[in-house]
């Protein structure tokens, strides 16, 4: 895999598209200019990875749109050396979104040979989450828990109880709800019972399945 002038150059306008959709965060914006997102998806794909559009990456999964990513990360409102459950890993491109900017990331992926891809390549890519694993992302990680921050790269129709119990009392859960169109929302831990919720519009999602495996 190779990262060239010319992948970085598209980068750079993605990175000016994604000022213009009202993406601030400057630690964000950097981080998409850096990781080379073509090498999260299959050959196929290559000449189209920094148009900010959402491709399949197998098992009826897709890769966000880079701003989706984007508004996602900016929501989290990360510091450096956070505790952050991303409940999808998919592809593997958020997991790197958020290892760049120096979270340590906890990330859970449901589909089995998903899962086994993209711990490979994150691998090969010196990409190293605290902790990867395959399983039900509506539990958690509540062995590791609690969280500074959690993201839910699928569409939930509800919020699982389990991810509400393992966000430390500040933390940030963001999460799109809903079934066939997602409100993104997101949730503020304010005591061991409270929880402020804030919504930041609609957007469309592979729904978060229990279970499936």
């Amino acid at each position: 895999m190779k990262d060239t002038d010319k992948h970085r150059g598209l980068r750079n306008q993605l990175v000016s598209l994604l000022k213009e959709k009202g993406i601030v965060d400057k630690n964000v914006l950097a981080t998409i200019a850096n990781i080379p997102r073509h090498f999260f998806l299959d050959s196929g794909f290559e000449n189209f990875a920094y148009q900010d559009k959402a491709f399949p990456i197998g098992e009826e999964q897709t890769i966000s749109q880079p701003y989706t990513v984007a508004f996602q990360t900016q929501l989290l409102e990360l510091k450096k050396g956070q505790k952050v459950l991303e409940i999808g890993t998919g592809s593997g491109y958020q997991t790197a979104v958020l290892f760049a900017l120096g979270a340590h990331v906890y990330s859970i992926e449901r589909q089995n040979k998903l899962f086994k891809k993209t711990k490979k390549l994150l691998e090969n890519l010196g990409i190293r989450p605290k902790h990867l694993s395959f399983g039900d992302g509506y539990k958690g990680l509540p062995d590791h828990a609690p969280f500074d921050s959690i993201i839910v790269t699928a569409g939930a129709p509800i919020i699982p109880q389990a991810l509400m119990a393992q966000l430390k009392i500040g933390g940030r859960l963001v999460i799109p709800l809903g079934e066939d169109v997602q409100e993104m929302t997101v949730l503020i831990r304010k005591n061991e019972t409270q929880f402020e919720k804030h919504e930041f519009g609609e957007f469309r999602f592979v729904p978060l399945l229990e279970n499936k495996n």
